[in-house]
Order: structure tokens, then C-alpha cells, then sequence
């Protein structure tokens, strides 16, 4: 259950996706990695960073694979919990990237993302339910 008093934070899309779902920061970058589409200095830091916050925070799937599973969550999406500071600092980078290929993303933040399926001390996975109320902080291109 979320905690009252708490903005939770998510880096994404601007825009949904052909089925109506915001991609994490993460996603996009991955794949402009994944099309061959960074320069080498932005390819570096995006597996440099990568490859850190995998060290740095467990991934929700290894715990609960079926966290993301869209027939049991739909919807699903990770939240930063704002005491996140040390995994927040890298996010600049990232939007960085998407800012320079003018990707358009968003920063949003809620006291309650949804139904949340997973949590651990840095995030939450929830999936959104009607009514979530949700502010966007800044955005991109």
C-alpha cells in the first residue's frame, strides 16, 4: 500500500505506446541502444548505467516474474520512491540521451500510483487504477 505522504516518481514516454502504456526512460533509451541509434559516447554511458543500476537495485522480475505479466497486472509500471536519491541521480543522464534524439518523455509524480504488486526499498510496481492522480514535474522535446 502506498504510503500516504509520498510522491512517488516515474521517468517516461510523453506519449502511450500503440497499447496505451507510458515506456520507462529506461526503455526508451534501450532502444535507441538497441537500433543502433547513440553515439558511442551515449552507448557507453547507457551500459555503464545500465549495467550499474542492475547492480545497484534488485529488478522486480527476478523476484516475481510475473510482476510485469500483462494478463495479471495491466498496466504495470515502476515508481521511484523519492528516497531513491542515489539511484535518481543517474536519471539526468538518460534523459540527456532522449532529449538529443528528441524523444519526448516526462517526469510524473503521484501520492498513489495504483495497486502495487512490488515493492522494495528504492521502488514500487503498481498497476494504475481509475482515479490515480498524477502531476507532471518537467518534460522533454
Amino acid at each position: 500500500m502506498p504510503e500516504p505522504d509520498i510522491q512517488y516518481l516515474r521517468f517516461r514516454s510523453r506519449y502511450p505506446d500503440q497499447d496505451g502504456f507510458h515506456v520507462g526512460v529506461f526503455g526508451l533509451v534501450n532502444v535507441l541502444g538497441r537500433h543502433g541509434m547513440l553515439t558511442p559516447a551515449e552507448e557507453i554511458f547507457r551500459r555503464d548505467n545500465n549495467a550499474w543500476y542492475d547492480a545497484a537495485y534488485p529488478d522486480p522480475c527476478t523476484i516475481h516474474p510475473s510482476v510485469f505479466d500483462q494478463r495479471l497486472n495491466p498496466g504495470a509500471a515502476s515508481w521511484f520512491k523519492p528516497s531513491a536519491t542515489t539511484l535518481l541521480r543517474r536519471i539526468d543522464g538518460y534523459l540527456a540521451i532522449l532529449s538529443a534524439h528528441a524523444v519526448a518523455w516526462q517526469q510524473v509524480t503521484s501520492p498513489d500510483p495504483g495497486r502495487v504488486v512490488y515493492e522494495d526499498e528504492f521502488h514500487v510496481v503498481a498497476v494504475p487504477r481509475a482515479g490515480c492522480s498524477l502531476r507532471i514535474v518537467q518534460s522533454g522535446p
